[in-house]
């Protein structure tokens, strides 16, 4: 009986850790979509603030991309691949570039807040493409075509 009582908290204990740690992923799956999907909502709204040259919105959603930008790696704990996500393992194995990568989105959208604020226009389109550039090449690298379930 005494075994029987040991064994039972034993594999509760077990299916407790298990349970949280499946979870925890969830979580941060779930915060990490939030993420991009607040990036995705911003670079939209400048887009449209690009043809109607509404630069002191541009200005704004690239400085929220640039905040959120630094918080790409950090939403990506490790192994965090289990659940309902478009990361691949690349995101882990090739750490430093996948860092890199969301530096450089950083820096995109830094530039094209000053080339905002400054209403200099040519420069915005330039400016625009470039962050564009830096979103694909990470998905390229990073993001698969479908979920992984």
């Amino acid at each position: 009986m005494t075994k029987q009582i040991i064994a039972s908290a034993f594999f509760g204990l077990v299916a407790l850790f298990v349970s949280t740690q499946v979870f925890a992923q969830a979580d941060a799956i779930a915060k990490r979509q939030q993420l991009m999907k607040d990036q995705g909502a911003a670079a939209k709204a400048i887009k449209g603030a690009v043809e109607s040259k509404d630069y002191a919105t541009i200005e704004a959603k690239a400085k929220d991309i640039m905040g959120s930008s630094e918080k790409i790696v950090s939403a990506f704990p490790k192994d965090s691949i289990t659940g309902k996500t478009k990361a691949t393992a690349a995101i882990w194995e090739k750490s430093d570039d996948f860092a890199k990568a969301a530096k450089n989105l950083n820096k995109s959208a830094g530039e094209l807040a000053s080339a905002a604020k400054a209403g200099n226009d040519a420069d915005v389109g330039v400016k625009v493409k470039a962050l564009g550039d830096a979103c694909g090449a990470c998905h390229k690298q990073f993001r698969a075509e479908k979920y992984a379930e």
